[in-house]
């Protein structure tokens, strides 16, 4: 059987810059996704799918195929998921001769899943021939059956037909039948259901559920999603500066000349082993006007650093007091053994 697994990942988020690949838990989003991929038992090809140059070199260093560039009108805000797949099928169809049995979606936006599941989900649809997709679900907090559409002039109409339960928008919660939000962190398809029936779930569409999931879509949700998957038994929190401390300071400001500071990054990389948290932070661009978010990220990346969170933005000055301020000195003299 063969089995893809697709990681969409374009590079023009508005809600969090470059959000596919912010880094959790020391890595960029989209690297989780692939990691999960490639861990699975089941999956035999994985591909990333992006707009990026750059995004596509991190795949690569990942594990990932990047056999293209997605074209940018699928790459908009309301690029529809059922574009992005057929373009990637029709590509890997005609310039490969691949045509996969199953397709998995990993979105980058769930890093945090358990593989154990991708493959459950793709054996699941395997033996369940009439099934065209499965999809992960949860138990939804709130029942649909006290939820509401308002019309023009304030009346309020029950999403829920009441024929079953008349007014159940008066019934206890408890009495109501349980019901199930998608989690976004696994789908699994038939690939005849997207090349054929134009729908990336079909008519029959199976539930696996799962307990917990995280869904990364704006600034707040990726600092609560780290926050809940931040579990170091230190539990220290340590930020770091880029220039002057991770990396030696820079000729002239031109921080693509920076170069690391082994000796430091070392010591920042055992401290996130043992459980404290890491958060990066640098003035680039505040004295120069110029944007080094992709160069900085870039080079964390290359140097091998780990971290938690990375902010630009610092403001720039000449001297920067604070209360709790720790000397290189001083840290590299600390014992971590």
């Amino acid at each position: 059987m063969k089995v893809l697994a697709i990681i969409p990942a374009r590079s023009g988020s508005k809600s969090l810059k470059d959000k596919n690949i912010q880094s959790f838990l020391g890595k960029p989003l989209l690297v989780h996704s692939i990691d999960h991929a490639l861990n699975s038992s089941l999956i035999n090809k994985v591909i990333l799918s992006t707009d990026s140059e750059y995004y596509a070199e991190i795949g690569r260093i990942a594990g990932a195929e990047v056999p293209f560039l997605r074209p940018e009108i699928f790459s908009g805000d309301l690029s529809l998921d059922i574009e992005v797949f057929t373009h990637a099928l029709n590509y890997l169809a005609t310039q490969e001769s691949y045509y996969p049995d199953l397709v998995v979606h990993l979105r980058p936006t769930s890093p945090v899943r358990k593989v154990e599941d991708i493959d459950a989900m793709i054996q699941i649809l395997a033996v369940t021939k009439e099934a065209d997709s499965i999809r992960a679900i949860t138990k939804s907090k709130d029942t649909p059956y006290k939820m509401w559409f308002k019309g023009e002039q304030h009346e309020i109409v029950p999403v829920i037909n009441q024929q079953e339960f008349p007014e159940a928008y008066n019934m206890p919660r408890q009495a109501l039948p349980q019901a199930y939000i998608q989690t976004a962190s696994i789908d699994v398809i038939r690939t005849n259901t997207i090349l054929e029936k134009k729908s990336m779930t079909g008519d029959f569409i199976l539930g696996y559920e799962i307990a917990d999931f995280i869904d990364i879509d704006n600034y707040t949700d990726f600092e609560l999603a780290i926050k809940e998957s931040y579990t170091g038994s230190v539990g220290k929190r340590y930020c770091f500066d880029m220039d002057g401390v991770i990396a030696h300071l820079s000729p002239r400001n031109d921080y693509s000349l920076a170069k690391p500071n082994i000796e430091l990054i070392n010591r920042i990389n055992s401290l996130y082993e043992q459980g404290n948290y890491i958060i990066i932070f640098t003035a680039r661009g505040s004295a120069t006007g110029l944007d080094w978010h992709e160069i900085s990220i870039n080079q964390l990346l290359d140097w091998g650093v780990r971290y938690h969170e990375f902010h630009t933005g610092k403001p720039y000055a000449d001297y920067y007091i604070d209360d709790k301020n720790l000397l290189v000195s001083q840290l590299l003299k600390i014992n971590y053994e």
